[in-house]
């Protein structure tokens, strides 16, 4: 084993250390880990990016193009009801006739 790093031929003549083995390498052999970007460490040790660390996803933004009212619309079989609210219209007989 030899006591030095040869880094001739490197981008630069810089020894770091990894943070997760704490062996030393050249600087252009170290990475930035995809789930803790301020560690920089070797191939060997970096780890697979966890989709869970990712933000979440943005709500889907769902609204119908014709929305019905929230008022009732239900309707009697047998008859109307009128706008006072005080008699039903019935139309059974075929003559329409008020009963209070």
């Amino acid at each position: 084993m030899s006591l030095y790093l040869d880094t001739t031929g490197n981008s630069t003549y810089g020894i770091a250390l990894c943070a997760r083995c704490s062996r030393k390498y050249p600087m252009g052999e170290l990475y930035s880990d995809p789930n803790s970007p301020a560690l920089m460490v070797c191939k060997e040790d970096l780890d697979v990016l966890d989709p869970y660390r990712l933000a979440a996803r943005t709500g889907e933004n769902i609204v119908l193009p014709f929305v019905r009212p929230d008022t009732n619309i239900a309707t009697n079989p047998s008859g109307l009801m009128t706008q006072d609210d005080d008699s039903f219209i019935t139309t059974d007989d075929g003559e329409g006739y008020i009963v209070p």
